[in-house]
Order: structure tokens, then sequence, then C-alpha cells
């Protein structure tokens, strides 16, 4: 078995866990922005193709005691690197963090850490140097509490550049985190989702992609592939096994709306490279069957009105660094409590960086869920079915 470490956004660690449990690997244990579990040799390739709200994952290749320099370079030689790395990889040691350990310069760490790799592969290779010609293959170091974790990166590119978006606009929304609000909203496909500020598209795309059990990592490539231990026969068979969990047999209501013309465009070209996307993957298996695009319209969302009885009002609305300044998203947030009206009967989810949401919009959340991904904090603010 493998141990894997998936990484996500702070405040979203049960939902990946979640994910990590139904895909059928075994929980570890979790830290801020982090899930680690076990997984067999198919779990290298499949969860960097299934994890919807997971930013990176990781195989774990080493975790020991490091209270001095000595004690990080010896444990990061013992690593058996000529097995995971080829002979031309450029090896990076991309990121270090230091927590309540006496190691604490991150440069010094990583240097160590870069030493140690290269003298292991140079003694087993018998190579006075390597000649660094081929792939980037990342490694991350955790010092937490003097005990050192020595990550291989799997991924790549982070897992929210799934393929399908060729432009985001102006601030877009990570499509992991887009993933994150829906489970957060324990949002069902049945149930009519729109969202009224939809930008380049990403709720309402990742809301298709989960509602046809599309894997959200079917347009793109993973750092694994160019790794000496990636298996492309498996792989390949695996993309078979989750092409045949899409499902054709279902009918949605999604839908999105922007007041810019162009943003609405770009949510449309989005939206149809993804489902697109889907359709190969069909193919791939011998199915030819169409995936329902989600349906966007330009329009002010003071002009909307509830389609349905009930549904999921579902939006990252603009705030302070997207369209200007905090007193301007302020006002914006008091004219959407129109929507309350609008949207009688339905569930509201809002996500933003903005404290004072609540105020301004006029109605108190069910709940707030703080989530943290890069270095943006915002809150999800929840509101729950009001009544009809």
């Amino acid at each position: 078995m493998n141990t894997l470490v998936a990484l996500c956004a702070i405040g979203a660690e049960k939902i990946l866990n979640n994910e990590i449990k139904h895909l059928g690997y075994k929980f570890i244990s979790n830290a801020p922005g982090r899930v680690t579990f076990s997984g067999d040799d198919d779990a290298l390739f499949r969860a960097n193709l299934c994890l919807r709200t997971a930013d990176r994952v990781y195989l774990q290749l080493a975790e020991y005691s490091a209270y001095d320099f000595d004690e990080l370079y010896d444990g990061s030689y013992s690593v058996a690197w000529q097995d995971f790395l080829k002979k031309d990889s450029r090896i990076i040691v991309d990121k270090v963090r230091s927590y309540k350990s006496k190691l604490n310069s991150e440069h010094s760490i990583q240097s160590i850490v870069h030493k140690a790799i290269y003298a292991k592969l140079g003694d087993m290779w018998h190579m006075q140097s390597l000649p660094e010609t081929g792939e980037e293959s990342c490694v991350r170091v955790y010092l937490e509490e003097n005990k050192a974790l020595v990550l291989l990166d799997l991924s790549g590119l982070p897992l929210h550049k799934r393929g399908y978006r060729a432009d985001g606009g102006v601030a877009p929304l990570r499509e992991t985190t887009a993933a994150v609000l829906l489970q957060e909203m324990m949002w069902r496909r049945k149930t009519p989702l729109h969202d009224p500020f939809c930008g380049s598209g990403t709720i309402a795309i990742e809301a298709t992609l989960y509602a046809f059990n599309v894997a959200p990592g079917f347009g793109r490539r993973f750092a694994l592939e160019n790794l000496p231990f990636y298996n492309a026969k498996r792989a390949e068979e695996i993309k078979a096994e989750e092409a045949s969990k899409i499902r054709t047999d279902v009918e949605v209501r999604i839908t999105g709306s922007d007041i810019d013309h162009a943003a609405v465009e770009r949510a449309k070209k989005n939206a149809e490279y993804a489902c697109v996307t889907a359709g190969r993957a069909l193919k791939s298996i011998g199915i030819s069957a169409h995936i329902q695009r989600p349906d966007f319209v330009q329009s002010d969302f003071a002009d909307l009105e509830a389609p349905y009885e009930d549904g999921l009002l579902l939006s990252n609305p603009p705030y302070g660094e997207r369209i200007g300044d905090e007193e301007q998203a302020c006002e914006l947030y008091k004219k959407m409590g129109s929507l309350w009206t609008d949207f009688k009967g339905w569930s509201f989810g809002f996500i933003t960086s903005n404290q004072t949401f609540q105020e301004n919009f006029g109605h108190k959340a069910t709940a707030v869920k703080k989530l943290k991904a890069g270095n943006l904090d915002t809150s999800f603010f929840i509101y729950k079915g009001q009544e009809k």
C-alpha cells in the first residue's frame, strides 16, 4: 500500500476526506489543508483523475525525526530515490514548511534535502552529475514538531486546472473551490441550480461534471506520467473504468447569468470544452452520448426571477478586488437583497472575502464556513431553504 497526501483549501478537509473514502481509500490523518490516506497502486492515478476538491496529490516517501541537519540529510538520503525518479529528471524541492521545529530556515532545509537526493542518486547510478535534461520532478518537505515528511508531487499543475477553462476572466473562482461549495450545500443533480454572477462559468460547469459523474481530470495530464513507476496501460484501464461511470440518463437544470456579455461568452466556451472532453471519454469506450451543457444568459441579477419553486442559488459575487473597492462591493450586496424575494423558497450560497456580507445582504446566514485557498481568506455564507 502507498501513503498519499492530498492538499485542499483550509476548511475543506472533511469534504476531501469523504471523497477519498468514496473512492475506497483509507483515511490516515488530516491537518489544515491536507488529508493523508492509504491506497493501492491504482490510487496514484485514480486520485488525481477523480478527486474534485483536492488541489494536489503527493506520494509520501519518508517520515522521520529531524532535530538537526544531519538527521534531515540522513532521512532524505535513505529514500530509494532511484525507484521514483528518472536519470534525466530535473529535481526541484519546490516547497518547504516548518512548524514548531528546531530547523526553521526553509532555504536551508530545501538545500539539504536537495543535496541528499542528488547524493543518493549519484551513488546508486555511479554518476558524478545528473544530466537534468528531462521533465521536472517536484519534492515538498513538511517539518512539523521536528518530524519530517518528504513528498513527491504526482499532480504537476494544480488539480484545479482541469483543462477546460481557456479564459478565466478577472479573479476567477478555483474549480476545486467551486466543487467544495457544491458539497457544502449538499447539492443533488435533481435540484435546479443557478449562478447569477457566473463569470467564466466555473460553478455551473463543476455542477455539470458532478451531476453527470464525469471525473474532473479527463482533460489533462499529471506529473505521475513522467515518473518511472507510472503504469500507462493500467492508467488507460482506469480511464475506461471511470468513463463507464459517466451518467448519460439524467436530466439537470443548471444555469448561469452575468451582466457582462463577454463573461457569458467565456462561460459558454468553457462549458463546451468541458462537455466535449467528457464526450471524448465516452467515445473512448464506444459510447456516443451527449452531455447536456449548462445554459448561460446575459442578465442583471435584479432582472431575474426564480424559474422553479425551489432550487439552489450559488455564486461568487464580485467583491472589492474584482469591482474596484469595498464600498462598491457593499452597495452591490445591499442590492442583492432583491434575490431573497425573487427566489423565495430557494437555498443560497455566497462566497466572498468581504466579512460584512451578511449585514449588507440584510439576512443572517444559516451557517458560515471559513475557507482559505492560496492566500485568500474567504467566508461561505449558507442560507438553507427559506420559506416559500
